[in-house]
């Protein structure tokens, strides 16, 4: 899993590459201590090269989107595959965010 990551003024841009699952979760957790940082504004998740997202990864999303909603900000989810949308469907996180 990689995560590339880029700062404009009020948004972040984060390409989430590879399997988002259990272990890779853990890996990049110093990653989304960062991010929590820029919850005020818009954090943007392109999950154009995601492949595959569990429970855990989806526990990251949530995380974040908890933390943009303390601070002011939002999350948007951005490209997703037919795979992860049936999965967003099917655990009601469509209702959650804002998918472009």
């Amino acid at each position: 899993m990689e995560l590339k990551t880029v700062k404009k003024p009020g948004e972040v841009i984060v390409h989430l590459i590879g399997r988002l699952d259990t272990p890779s979760s853990l890996e990049i957790a110093k990653d989304v201590e960062e991010l929590k940082k820029e919850a005020s504004g818009v954090i943007i998740l392109d999950c154009t090269e995601l492949s595959y997202i569990s429970s855990s990864g989806l526990r990251i999303f949530l995380t974040l989107r908890k933390e943009a909603a303390i601070m002011g900000g939002k999350v948007i989810v951005r490209n997703i595959c037919s795979e992860i949308r049936n999965v967003f469907m099917m655990t009601g996180f469509l209702n959650l965010f804002e998918i472009q």
